[in-house]
């Protein structure tokens, strides 16, 4: 079934932070219409408050509702309760796409629910940022869904920041190079501002010069082509401060202190998967 852009109708399973990331960001791009969209979570609270926030969306009591009711549907649940969730709505699947960005969700296990029902899917990574534009998705190149799905569906994620398209097999290190990703960069922003308080910086001066300076440098790797430690070469003066500070960086072992982070987040995700 070709579906056009002002024709598909968007249904959100789940409406937490990267529901909620993704339902804005898209509305904040303009990339659909907030009469096209349809959302349900079990907390009926939450709905109630959007629904204030955002009026022209429909919000639906129970999932078969808006699975019955939508084109195309966005499962952003909790890893642990999707197998729940795809079972209340499978017998409305037939002709349904479905986007899966639950962590530890791998193809073969979508495979197995949606495609006997009758409907295609995808699986995605994306991160918070997308919140305000900037997110980091990554769209795994094994679906089941029509072109011009996935062309919608990549379009979602496009409209709120960066997409890659990957094999499979490296989900496990997208998510913990993206997916994951904001929190340890947040750590660093606040260990940055708390720092600058310790100097007599005020905190909300402190944090937003962190943020900027972690802002600016993200900005300048993309932009620029050159490898991040190029970057930081031509900051570190010869017997300069910021010289200093990465040979202090160096001895505290703040790179490899990052990769085994990356490494726990990405045995954990093999871990989800295999658990299921």
């Amino acid at each position: 079934m070709k579906r056009g852009i002002n024709m598909t109708k968007l249904g959100i399973i789940g409406a937490g932070n990267m529901g909620s990331a993704i339902l804005r960001g898209m509305l904040n791009a303009h990339y659909i219409k907030s009469s096209q969209i349809l959302i349900h979570d079990t907390n009926l609270e939450k709905l109630e408050a959007m629904s204030h926030e955002l009026p022209n969306i429909t919000y639906c009591d129970h999932a078969l509702d808006l699975v019955r009711e939508s084109d195309m549907i966005l499962l952003a649940v909790k890893p642990y309760v999707m197998r729940s969730v795809l079972e209340q709505v499978e017998s409305a699947m037939l002709g349904k796409a479905f986007i899966s960005i639950a962590a530890g969700w791998t193809v073969a296990m979508l495979d197995a629910i949606i495609t006997p029902a009758g409907g295609t899917y995808l699986r995605a990574m994306p991160n918070t940022p997308a919140m305000v534009g900037e997110g980091m998705s990554a769209l795994c190149d094994n679906y089941t869904m029509s072109e011009d799905d996935f062309l919608f569906a990549k379009g979602i994620f496009e409209a709120v920041g960066r997409t890659v398209v990957l094999p499979e097999h490296l989900f496990d290190g997208v998510i913990a190079l993206s997916g994951s990703s904001p929190a340890y960069v947040y750590m660093m922003i606040e260990a940055m501002a708390q720092a600058g308080v310790s100097y007599g910086i005020p905190m909300d001066v402190a944090t937003e010069m962190a943020a900027q300076s972690v802002l600016g440098s993200a900005v300048m790797v993309l932009s620029s082509g050159e490898h991040p430690a190029a970057l930081r070469d031509a900051v570190c003066s010869p017997a300069g401060t910021t010289i200093e500070a990465v040979k202090e960086l160096e001895l505290h072992g703040y790179k490899s202190a990052i990769m085994s982070a990356m490494d726990a987040c990405n045995a954990k995700s093999k871990q989800m998967s295999e658990k299921k």
